[in-house]
């Protein structure tokens, strides 16, 4: 089987067309086209699945794109993976904290400030809120804000950060976390980073109550940044967190999954709300459109990058080194980019997983078959092709401290898989 890499993944506005199931979507068709990106229309078909254990028929709601793979992956090609660039391939600090000593001090400033943005006025809301951020968080997503922020304040001649540059990296944290707390109830996480989730604290209600407070705060101070750019472009991301899991609940142990349509959710999950902050940064700063179009695209590829990454962990990882239990996704029915490279060659991994681990240590054969076949180094490559190509974005900044941190960034992820 050959390896299949992907080349300059790009996004254009989608519509969603859910026919036959209940389902139903109010997608604008106009949100954004990036670069020669055609349009086109995610539509639903319902078909009935027998599973062989259970006896019975399970309804299938699956979304699958009516364009081909090349429309969103602009080339999905046959042959040697692309690998980074020796040249900027470089050593990088042991951990994120390293790299975002540079920003350190604005960090130290987001952390007090998160507390009062959140407001006070409901102490089992507070409590909840407290709870996750607490847990042991990167911060990473505002630390992109500061990093992109004081690199292209340098080239627009800021001495200083301004007040929408700060204010973003709080929101920007702000829906991270709402998505995290909304992400646990869904999934039925009990754990993350290796402590109890808010649902999990608190019950269902409160966590669900906690997520929609921090979204509408969040959305309360975008408001008020009074940029209508930022504001649209911010916003489209709490659309494309329900986006990704639509997709998600909707293709639940379908194994016709296809790479392009993986990469999509992961880009709704993921990847929009980091480029939305990279690209957010870069504006406030006063850029050139053009620059403010690469930084998007870094965001965009460091974020698509990271969620491999993370999916490659969640197979070669403890389940004490990932805060929750191995192969969790799989066992949910959730394919990511390991399993869709399994089961190119592995035809028996496809009557395991639709039997839906229905046979005791059916789950883990299928975890055996992924690691055996070389699906796992396949995600591997994929992995180091998007990272290649968010390097390739930050081309356009000046070198200095900043540009090196989100360089960092970068290899960091790929560390973690080496």
């Amino acid at each position: 089987m050959m390896s299949v890499t992907c080349h300059n993944l790009e996004f254009g506005r989608t519509r969603l067309d859910f026919v036959g199931c209940g389902c139903s979507s109010n997608a604008s068709p106009n949100r954004f086209s990036v670069r020669s990106c055609a349009e086109g229309m995610l539509r639903n078909v319902c078909r009935p699945r027998k599973l062989s254990c259970k006896k019975r028929e399970v309804g299938r709601c699956r979304v699958f794109s009516t364009k081909t793979p090349e429309t969103f992956l602009n080339g999905v090609t046959a042959g040697p993976p692309t690998v980074l660039d020796s040249k900027q391939e470089k050593k990088g600090p042991s951990s994120l904290s390293d790299m975002f000593e540079v920003v350190a001090d604005d960090l130290l400033t987001l952390n007090k400030n998160l507390q009062s943005i959140v407001g006070s006025e409901n102490p089992v809301l507070m409590s909840a809120a407290e709870q996750i951020f607490g847990a042991g968080g990167k911060r990473m997503r505002p630390a992109l804000v500061f990093l992109v922020s004081r690199a292209t304040a340098e080239i627009a001649g800021l001495k200083e950060l301004t007040i929408e540059h700060r204010r973003l990296a709080e929101i920007i944290e702000m829906i991270h976390t709402a998505s995290l707390i909304h992400d646990d109830v869904l999934d039925e996480s009990d754990m993350r980073r290796g402590k109890e989730t808010v649902h999990q604290l608190y019950g269902t209600r409160v966590a669900v109550l906690a997520g929609d407070f921090m979204f509408a705060q969040s959305s309360w101070y975008l408001a008020n940044l009074e940029n209508l750019e930022v504001i649209k472009l911010i916003s489209q991301v709490i659309k494309d967190f329900a986006s990704g899991e639509i997709k998600q609940a909707s293709s639940l142990f379908d194994c016709d999954v296809h790479l392009d349509e993986y990469l999509i959710k992961s880009y709704y999950k993921t990847a929009s709300l980091i480029a939305a902050s990279t690209k957010g940064a870069s504006i406030f700063s006063g850029v050139h459109s053009d620059i403010s179009e690469q930084m998007y695209q870094y965001g965009k590829n460091l974020g698509l990058s990271f969620q491999v990454v993370d999916d490659i962990l969640d197979f070669t990882q403890s389940a004490e080194q990932l805060g929750k239990p191995a192969a969790s996704d799989l066992a949910k029915g959730n394919l990511t980019a390991p399993v869709i490279f399994a089961l190119e060659k592995e035809s028996k991994l496809r009557d395991i997983i639709e039997s839906e681990f229905c046979e005791k240590g059916s789950l883990e054969e299928a975890i055996d078959i992924i690691e055996k076949c070389g699906a796992i180094e396949r995600a591997r490559d994929l992995a180091r092709e998007i990272a290649d190509r968010a390097l390739q974005n930050l081309d356009c900044l000046p070198e200095s401290s900043f540009r090196l941190g989100l360089e960092q960034t970068v290899n960091y992820n790929l560390e973690r898989i080496k």
